[in-house]
């Protein structure tokens, strides 16, 4: 019997889904956010979406060419890692960025770690933290929409001459930061509830379009790609800390429902949160998790300089997880073992 029991690296799947069809459920979840992406940003949707999916899937090939691995780009996880990576930063990013931030992303947050299933910490993220530290003008300048117009829009930060290739505002987010500092009025911020689910607003490539990231959740839940436990827990900490904070200064804090729609807590709570390598194993572990991302998150959003946070939960929360694992340890096979 013990010759036929094999110890490897996550993602461990109960279930008869290979880590390949894992994947291409995650990539079919993401398409509506790609659409809406491509309606709202254009050509910028795609030239951003091609250079990080072809840059990760090469540094793949490259990092197991000279590691001297067996091939492992079937298992699409480079794909998705090029996806999340994509819809996580700015539209006008350029295609340069992109690249290094791929490569890093790949080499550095994965690859390093021994592949699949070996790294720590989620490497889209870890991407779009060092293009974070390298680059931070270019990771805060947020393209409008091309389907609005700039003067009925949110204050926009910087507006140049009609002879652009693209205009330039404050996310919901960077604005809500210019409401706590007592700059601007908070009706402002609540009034874009209904651009915020459509995702007709300033902010990054795939996370922008509430209404996208909920369709591409509900498809993986249903298909049990994903469990409900870590989006519950995010997101219900995440309005928890929101609510808490609009009831005692509703004059400097947004909505609650705001803060949920806004920034990349859905994106973290269905596609990033959920990464079966980074994420603890077990469910009690999983609503640990979850509740941390969330918390963390709201901080940085309330508490914080930075408007965001989901990035900086994510990692954070990731570090932690072989302690959650051993806090809340699985039943062995066979049962647990008699003393």
């Amino acid at each position: 019997m013990l010759k036929d029991l094999r110890v490897s690296c996550s993602p461990h799947i109960g279930q008869r889904y290979s880590t390949r069809q894992v994947m291409a459920d995650v990539i079919i979840a993401l398409a509506p956010a790609f659409l809406f992406a491509v309606y709202y940003f254009r050509q910028y949707a795609l030239i951003l979406v091609s250079t990080c999916v072809l840059t990760c899937v090469l540094t793949e090939w490259i990092c197991n060419l000279i590691c001297k691995k067996q091939d492992s780009l079937g298992d699409l996880s480079a794909v998705v890692t090029g996806i999340i990576l994509a819809f996580s930063v700015p539209p006008s990013l350029p295609w340069w960025s992109a690249v290094i931030g791929s490569v890093f992303a790949v080499a550095i947050g994965k690859m390093v770690f021994g592949g699949l299933g070996a790294n720590i910490f989620n490497p889209a993220m870890v991407g779009r933290a060092f293009l974070t530290a390298s680059f931070g003008m270019l990771m805060t300048t947020w393209t409008v929409p091309a389907t609005i117009d700039t003067a009925a829009a949110m204050p926009a930060v910087s507006v140049a001459s009609q002879n652009v290739d693209a205009r330039t505002q404050a996310t919901p987010l960077a604005w809500s930061k210019e409401v706590i500092k007592h700059k601007a009025d908070v009706k402002i911020v609540n009034g874009q509830i209904r651009e915020m689910f459509f995702g007709e607003v300033g902010g990054c490539l795939g996370e922008t379009s509430a209404l996208a990231l909920i369709i591409g959740g509900i498809y993986l839940l249903i298909r049990k790609t994903i469990s409900f436990h870590i989006p519950l827990a995010v997101l219900l900490s995440a309005g928890a800390f929101a609510a808490i904070a609009y009831f005692i200064n509703p004059e400097a804090n947004m909505l609650p429902l705001a803060h949920i729609l806004s920034g990349g807590l859905l994106i973290c709570a269905f596609f990033i949160a959920t990464d079966p390598v980074t994420a603890p194993l077990t469910r009690r572990g999983m609503w640990l998790f979850g509740i941390g991302i969330g918390t963390i998150t709201m901080l940085i959003r309330v508490v914080g300089e930075y408007p965001g946070g989901v990035m900086y939960s994510v990692l954070l929360m990731n570090a932690f997880t072989p302690l959650i694992d051993r806090l809340f340890k699985r039943v062995p096979a066979g049962g647990k073992p008699h003393v």
